[in-house]
């Protein structure tokens, strides 16, 4: 199983930004759950957004309202659009793939917001 992120970028106050986390794997195994997290040198890593395979969705009470988490399941591909940024969104995203009980961590996508 691989795992890749994409579209991190440096993007104004205020700005949007779509990240893209694109899933490999040669098994027959399901996916079970995919999800976001974030990571700064002064946090650890944190829950941003998940999505179960039934399409039950979660959010952290921080991005409520502002990020979107979804899935092309012909693609395997996970997005997570933000908008509104904020500095304070500026953070290493990881993605997460839970698969056959194990879990899956890509080399996550810098993303930067300019104040």
């Amino acid at each position: 199983v691989q795992v890749a992120e994409s579209g991190g970028a440096l993007v104004q106050f205020g700005g949007s930004l779509r990240l893209s986390c694109t899933i490999w794997k040669s098994d027959s195994f399901s996916i079970k759950a995919r999800a976001w997290y974030r990571q700064t040198p002064e946090k650890e890593r944190e829950l941003v957004a998940g999505i179960r395979s039934g399409g039950t969705v979660h959010y952290a009470d921080f991005v409520k309202g502002r990020f979107t988490i979804s899935t092309d399941n012909a693609k395997n591909t996970l997005y997570l659009q933000m908008k509104s940024l904020s500095p304070e969104d500026t953070a290493i995203y990881f993605c997460d793939v839970l698969l056959a009980g194990a879990h899956y961590w890509g080399q996550g996508t810098q993303v930067t917001v300019s104040s």
